[in-house]
């Protein structure tokens, strides 16, 4: 019967991940901040940066840009209208200055440097509209999320050098319409300023978003339902995005588990969707993995703020730590030598049982995760209880955490130095006994196994031993 629910569980595996290479999705994601003439934004380039990691992690094909001019937006924008021709999901994602001139919506690359209505009209700025229709026109759904509506830093100047004719410049972003097969979502309501957040965060848009867009098994409208109640909640009423949907049929950007989606009816958009790359776990996954080399201070500041008790919180502090006293002599770089793909290669019962572990190495491996401060039982069987703690091994290597090994997790695991706890009769027997590397004055408190805080755990062998592990990709 295991067989059966085994073959049955690879080949909805299978058909998803064919399903997946069939499925082209391509996201363009720009972040400007560093302004030359107006006022600086100091979190777009963040914002972009934590979109960007969450896309990639559901199966996008991302054009990533931070702080662009306008022939550096030109040449994305080309790139990306040559990838998105014909793809089935389109995702356009903006945030910075954007401004609304006669109705028509603008965005402003970093070098802009406007004084009328004329440099708007002429190319100073990026229209919308004519973008949107010449880079994703034809894809099969078409998602556009703009973190755009702050103030006009212009409309003062375009006001002032247009005395002689009726101009209208409005405050935030005007009114759009979408085309079928489209969702066009704002931080805020037309004619209205959304907030930028705290300097070294996400805003409250971009956090929403990144929250809610790949929940898995989550409709993309039903995803921003709670994105607008985040937001509204988080600025206590004080913006409520806004948007416009024309979509004809579902459509997920983190599809549930490949058994749900077996069993389940077509989208009615017609678009198959990609193979489940993670669930939410994996995107702040890829989201420290994008941040955990950083040296800005404000980058970490952010995952915190995303994640404020993610599971990689201590290794984020202790990184701040390190930024701030300079860097460590006696850090120990663990995944020196270690094959790369181990950091992207995925693991699974499969491949677990591929590497043929017997009972006593099972034991070796419980034993060598003990030693570096993941407490588990030796007991030669991989529980619940190992595999929990499995997971916390390989997302503090910036691994994926699955649980499950493969065969270069395992080598990488045997080639760290471990002060393994030795192996006793009383591990097969059972009978409970206490191993020689647990403390006995557990006082019989906090439900912790062996008398280990998880947390004291976590710390000592994570950050005192694990410092080298995320500064390698």
């Amino acid at each position: 019967m295991r067989t059966l629910t085994l073959l049955a569980s690879l080949m909805c595996m299978a058909l998803s991940i064919s399903a997946a290479k069939a499925d082209r999705r391509v996201a363009f994601v720009v972040g400007n901040g560093s302004y030359r003439n107006v006022a600086q934004l100091p979190n777009p380039p963040i914002d972009a940066k934590a979109m960007a990691s969450t896309l990639r992690n559901v199966g996008f094909e991302v054009i990533e840009g931070s702080n662009l001019t306008r022939d550096q937006m030109t040449e994305k924008l080309l790139d990306f209208g040559r990838k998105a021709q014909g793809s089935d999901v389109a995702v356009f994602y903006y945030a910075g200055h954007g401004i609304a001139v006669g109705g028509s919506n603008y965005l402003l690359p970093v070098d802009a440097d406007i004084k009328s209505e004329m440099d708007v009209k002429l190319g100073a700025a990026i229209n919308i509209d004519l973008t949107l229709e010449q880079t994703m026109g034809d894809a099969k759904v078409k998602l556009v999320f703009l973190d755009a509506c702050r103030d006009n830093p212009f409309a003062a100047k375009i006001k002032s050098n247009s005395a002689t004719r009726s101009v209208n410049v409005q405050s935030g972003l005007a009114e759009m319409k979408s085309g079928e097969g489209t969702l066009i979502a704002f931080a805020t309501g037309p004619g209205q300023t959304a907030l930028d957040g705290q300097e070294g965060n996400n805003s409250p848009f971009t956090r929403a978003l990144i929250d809610n867009i790949t929940k898995p098994g989550v409709e993309i409208q039903q995803a921003m339902t709670s994105v607008r109640a985040q937001v509204n909640e988080e600025t206590h009423k004080g913006q409520l995005p806004w948007g416009h949907t024309n979509l004809i049929g579902a459509v997920y950007l983190n599809p549930a588990p490949t058994t749900e989606i077996a069993n389940a009816a077509p989208t009615a958009a017609g678009v198959m969707p990609a193979a489940t790359a993670g669930s939410s776990d994996g995107v702040e996954l890829e989201y420290w993995r994008s941040v955990k080399e950083s040296n800005k201070p404000e980058e970490l500041n952010a995952y915190l703020s995303t994640y404020p008790n993610g599971q990689f919180k201590a290794l984020a502090l202790a990184r701040l730590a390190a930024i701030k006293s300079g860097p460590s002599t006696t850090t120990r770089n663990l995944n020196a030598g270690v094959d790369p793909a181990t950091f992207t290669d995925d693991s699974t019962q499969l491949t677990e049982d591929q590497i043929g572990l017997d009972k006593g190495q099972r034991r070796d491996v419980q034993r060598r995760l003990n030693g570096l401060g993941f407490d588990t039982k030796v007991t030669g069987t991989f529980n619940d209880e190992t595999r929990a703690v499995l997971k916390r091994w390989q997302a503090a290597r910036g691994y994926p955490s699955t649980g499950y090994l493969n065969k270069l997790q395992h080598k990488a695991l045997l080639s760290e130095i471990v002060a393994t706890t030795p192996a006793t009769a009383s591990e097969d027997s059972p009978k409970p006994a206490r191993r020689a590397s647990a403390p006995s004055n557990n006082g019989g408190g906090g439900g912790h196994r062996g008398g280990v805080d998880p947390g004291a755990a976590f710390v000592g062998g994570v950050v005192g031993g694990m410092m080298g592990g995320m500064f390698r990709r």
